[in-house]
């Protein structure tokens, strides 16, 4: 265990070089602008009631047109309606989705993110240096259909999980780990926001962190905490749960990294050959140590 309250220096290295590579991460304060308000209480668990310490929005503003403008962005857009929110329900891919799920792949390795992240993946030999053969894999961990449930049919995929959001047996609330569609389903009342979630007053997060543990509720569901990156890029996300998930084969694999300024631990749950899920969770972040 000793050995996990370390960063893990060389993933480290690594994701800071992408973290430096992210030109479509938005800027707050100027791209996007949000609102923490109150720091959110205990959940029991299984209940699915939360008291609301955020009367407001988390999102205050977002520049849309930015954000649909930047190529990723947009083809990640076009995938968040692609998908039946309940697990057990099996998810039916169309040939337009297939294509969507490509475009978006294509689009992501245009970046100098992701080209960073597979010249390591290759360097690591777990992947192959053919762009094309390396999509595929790409494919597989993130939008390759799987069981969740046992009963019914293939419900799930890591990309549903993680970025849009999922039910279980319309009790529980699982994923949902991306900024955009929080953004997005706010914007159409699906998301109450609740407040961010920190340990002491050491942690209180600050506006402009891009990294926050969040409460809300999604469809009357409530998420007692949920660790999410706010304004990064999906190519970042993407490229960052890839190397963990490949980096690894155990069926958890928790990691400690300071990214930035944030000491993070990054957490992903194997599926098979795909993801399960995967998500940040901030321990700290420097400015507010010293």
């Amino acid at each position: 265990m000793a050995r996990s309250q370390q960063a893990n220096q060389e993933l480290t290295e690594v994701l800071n070089q992408l973290w430096g590579l992210d030109t479509n991460r938005l800027r707050p304060g100027t791209d996007y602008i949000i609102s923490l308000q109150g720091k959110a209480g205990y959940v029991a668990q299984g209940s699915n009631y939360a008291r609301d310490r955020a009367r407001a929005p988390l999102f205050t503003y977002v520049n849309e047109d930015k954000l649909r403008s930047i190529e990723t962005y947009a083809h990640f857009i076009n995938l968040l309606d692609n998908y039946e929110a309940s697990t057990g329900v099996s998810e039916t891919v169309t040939s337009e989705e297939h294509q969507e799920n490509r475009l978006f792949i294509d689009s992501v390795m245009e970046t100098e993110v992701m080209k960073c992240a597979h010249k390591y993946l290759v360097r690591k030999g777990k992947s192959p240096s053919d762009a094309a053969q390396f999509k595929r894999q790409l494919y597989d961990i993130w939008f390759r259909l799987y069981h969740r449930e046992r009963s019914g049919g293939e419900d799930s995929s890591g990309f549903e999980h993680v970025f849009v959001g999922e039910t279980k047996f319309g009790q529980e609330l699982m994923g949902l780990h991306n900024w955009v569609q929080f953004y997005l389903q706010e914007k159409h009342d699906h998301v109450d926001y609740k407040g961010y979630k920190a340990r002491d007053n050491k942690d209180t997060p600050d506006e402009d962190d891009h990294v926050l543990n969040l409460q809300f509720s999604w469809k009357g569901l409530v998420k007692p905490i949920g660790g999410s990156f706010i304004g990064v890029s999906p190519e970042f996300e993407v490229a960052l749960f890839t190397i963990i998930f490949l980096m690894s084969t155990e069926k958890t694999t928790s990691v400690r990294v300071k990214v930035d300024e944030y000491m993070l631990e990054l957490v992903v749950y194997r599926h098979g050959r795909s993801i399960g899920t995967s998500y940040p969770k901030l321990l700290s972040s420097n400015n507010r140590d010293l």
